[in-house]
């Protein structure tokens, strides 16, 4: 039985995470800021780019299979191996420590924590700086291709009148890459829709980008990389996302809230409802909506949330009903099961708040029908 005092565990999560990957030999990871992104090495998987390893918190997190964990975890999951004999493939047996030794090795452990957390705050409020400089360098979005992307979309502005306080236009956005994590470089730099995220508190906290290209049938960008020649997405966040979301329409202290993935299909649920007092926030991602989840044998599409996750997303106090717009465009037990795992959560941390999931037709995300439905079809 493995135990705190086993002086082991400390070790092990000294052992930066990316080392611990390359004991393992998993290889094609790709370096996308501070995670290695790339195939996931859990067999019967068959991932090809969800599984990342963060060398902040050393963590890793699998989005097809839903592995995770530390660095311990990490040997589980490629080796197949229970926890003692994956802490022995790791730290080797243990040894017994006099007092002195153990003191010193929690020294160690204490302060490598310390360092850790130093870093991730100084990383984050790095992000937070940048990203204000962008949404500080934009515009009012009235007047300008943020009203022709939206109207490309079906939301008018004949049925969005006024436009979220939320929403700016930035017309020259530079689109950044790093090769290594370190150094960034612009592939692109164009026109923008800019959408600020706010923190639980209310306060700025990051802002999501779509570079636009009113050309294009839906009015997104083709953004490749000249170097490598990849594409790249047209959407991207910068700062902090975790337990935030972007308000399109507040409503302060309503006691109804609507909530979907995207910025359009929030948008779309909003004009095209019949919930005038609801408030309308996007979730920013899916990932960020549900939380981390509590996985293992039997549990991939339970559910069930990790409510030891301090940094997913919970309604405000004054919410008494969550709504989560399930998109049918993703695969669509996971989708469920992450959203379930979401309104869970809330359930758990507002006392008396009801929650659930409203879905939208297979293959479809809320947007696809508004537009469907605006070109007759």
């Amino acid at each position: 039985m493995v135990t705190t005092s086993d002086h082991r565990l400390a070790d092990a999560k000294a052992k930066p995470i990316k080392d611990v990957a390359d004991l393992l030999h998993i290889n094609g990871l790709v370096r996308a800021g501070r995670e290695w992104v790339g195939p996931c090495p859990g067999v019967g998987c068959g991932g090809r780019d969800r599984f990342s390893i963060n060398t902040s918190k050393n963590l890793f997190n699998c989005r097809i299979c839903g592995a995770k964990g530390d660095q311990v975890h990490l040997v589980m999951f490629v080796r197949g191996l229970d926890f003692l004999p994956a802490l022995d493939w790791l730290c080797g047996p243990k040894q017994e420590l006099s007092a002195a030794e153990l003191s010193e090795r929690e020294r160690r452990d204490r302060e490598n924590r310390e360092r850790q957390q130093r870093e991730q705050q100084k990383y984050r409020e790095n992000a937070r700086r940048a990203a204000w400089k962008i949404w500080d360098e934009a515009v009012q979005p009235e007047a300008t291709p943020v009203r022709g992307y939206l109207t490309l979309r079906g939301i008018r502005s004949d049925i969005l009148t006024r436009m979220p306080k939320c929403l700016r236009y930035h017309p020259a956005c530079p689109y950044m890459v790093s090769d290594d994590g370190q150094q960034w470089r612009e592939v692109h730099r164009g026109p923008a829709m800019l959408a600020a995220i706010q923190g639980p508190d209310g306060k700025f906290s990051g802002v999501h980008r779509t570079w636009l290209d009113l050309s294009k049938p839906k009015g997104k960008a083709e953004i490749t990389d000249p170097k490598t020649g990849k594409p790249q997405k047209a959407k991207k966040t910068l700062g902090s996302k975790k337990g935030g979301a972007i308000r399109l329409q507040p409503l302060g202290s309503v006691p109804q809230l609507i909530m979907a993935e995207g910025i359009e299909t929030t948008l779309s649920a909003m004009i095209g409802g019949t919930h005038a007092e609801a408030a309308f926030w996007c979730g920013v991602d899916l990932g960020n909506m549900a939380g981390q989840r509590m996985l293992g044998k039997g549990r991939k599409f339970a559910g069930i949330p990790d409510l030891e996750d301090a940094e997913a997303f919970v309604p405000p106090e004054w919410v008494r009903e969550l709504i989560f717009i399930q998109d049918g465009d993703s695969e669509p037990r996971l989708t469920r099961a992450k959203l379930l795992s979401g309104c869970r959560r809330a359930m758990a941390k507002r006392a008396g708040l009801k929650a659930r999931i409203v879905p939208v037709p297979e293959g479809l995300d809320l947007n696809d029908v508004l537009m469907g439905a605006a070109d007759g079809r």
